[in-house]
């Protein structure tokens, strides 16, 4: 009966699976987005890691950000993901002297010289890593793949803060309302993640040498791994882009595992069972379902729907009217009301990219049509990012904070 090598790396987006041969070679993986449903995605794993090797007996060792209790739950050994990360590299790469890796919500980065290694790791925030790329690809209208596109076409960088998401809109926002090429924005918001893991995780020390990039966004990523080696001053034979960057941390963790005690995927999935299939009786810490029953559910809609906006057809209504509009980082909402407040007409659509202006053009021209005579707009308000194009090119009488605007809103409804 043959033994094989079993590593899982559970992150916070990512669940990786991959099985390794007595010579450590790699003979099966598997990537996939756990959507935060750690328990399904572990257990999928494991049963095709079975199906595919029915007979033979494994060592198993679990690591990532999500990985814990999955250990405890499965009664595996648990490795931590720089441990598991530095025995891949010790295992398959010569001559490392720095590793960066990114994930989807931490950044780590690994010294390598003769005293052994110094280890570094930011997972305190989501800034720079591989959540931030897909929140900043959205805010232009794409996703990571797309941005990496966009980012090929860069002739100008841009300073963008990337430590917070927020603060990063607050810097993109005002370069899209000024017609800021995307192609820039998007390799700015590359360079923003190699100053947030550089400035954030060096401490003192000098990145030099030949540099390691592991990690999911840096092997999907050609631009990002790009705006790396220019800022770091690294000639191309000095950049190492190993195969299989990706699954790094699930390799090293099956390494680290191969001196525990051996066993089947039937005994391990009966040792897992219980984790899996969460207990029903609201033991074990598991929360209390929102609705236990439809009945629940309609007094909570029934409570919370007390209170709501008065609605009209525009169609008969004749007087004044208000118009509202919001244009947020993402999307753009415009209404009209009545004299009385009620809801005369309303819109909502996504506007990412800097088309903000072109969407309010359109959805006004879309009320002016549907308007009869005898309605007049009186006032016109506006709000949000885009609030300060919008009031200059529309001539909108009033701009708002938004705080303010949400709080005049919820006192009068």
């Amino acid at each position: 009966m043959s033994l094989l090598h079993l590593g899982l790396d559970i992150g916070s987006t990512t669940a990786k699976a991959v099985v390794l041969d007595a010579e450590d070679r790699l003979i099966f993986s598997r990537y996939r987005r756990h959507f935060a449903d750690v328990r399904t995605a572990a257990a999928q794993l494991v049963e095709e890691v079975r199906e595919k090797y029915l007979g033979a007996l494994f060592t198993v060792s679990v690591a990532g950000s999500g990985a814990l209790e999955l250990a405890k739950g499965m009664d595996v050994p648990f490795t931590q993901e720089l441990v598991a990360c530095s025995a891949s590299i010790g295992r398959y790469l010569a001559g490392v002297d720095a590793c960066i890796e990114l994930g989807g919500e931490d950044a780590k980065l690994t010294f390598f010289d003769a005293a052994g290694a110094d280890q570094r790791m930011n997972e305190t925030c989501a800034g720079g890593t591989g959540a931030f790329i897909d929140q900043m690809a959205a805010l232009l209208g794409t996703d990571a793949e797309g941005l990496n596109e966009l980012a090929k076409g860069c002739k100008t960088i841009y300073p963008i803060a990337s430590r917070c998401g927020v603060f990063a809109k607050t810097d993109i926002q005002p370069l899209l309302n000024d017609g800021a090429a995307k192609a820039d924005i998007a390799a700015s918001i590359f360079q923003a993640i190699v100053n947030q893991t550089i400035s954030g995780l060096v401490c003192g020390r000098k990145i030099a040498g030949n540099v390691a990039f592991l990690g999911g966004p840096l092997y999907f990523l050609s631009e990002l791994r790009a705006r790396f080696a220019d800022t770091l001053g690294l000639r191309p034979d000095q950049c190492i882009f190993p195969e299989n960057p990706h699954l790094f941390v699930a390799i090293g963790a099956a390494i680290s595992g191969k001196t525990s005690a051996a066993l089947d995927m039937e005994a391990l999935q009966r040792r897992a069972e219980r984790f899996f299939r969460s207990p029903k009786d609201g033991s074990v810490g598991i929360l209390r379902a929102l609705f236990l029953d439809e009945a629940e559910r309609r007094a909570f809609k029934e409570r919370h729907g007390a209170e709501r906006i008065v609605r009209r057809a525009l169609a008969s209504y004749r007087g004044d009217a208000y118009l509202g509009i919001d244009v947020g980082s993402t999307t753009t909402k415009i209404v009209l009301t009545g004299a009385r407040g009620e809801l005369l007409f309303s819109r909502y659509h996504r506007s990412g990219g800097g088309e903000s202006l072109q969407t309010v053009r359109g959805v006004l021209a879309e009320l002016y049509d549907a308007m009869p005579d005898g309605v007049r707009i009186k006032k016109s308000g506006v709000t949000g990012y885009g609030e300060k194009l919008v009031q200059a090119a529309l001539g909108v009488d009033t701009g708002e904070v938004e705080t303010v605007a949400h709080a005049r809103a919820a006192e009068f409804v």
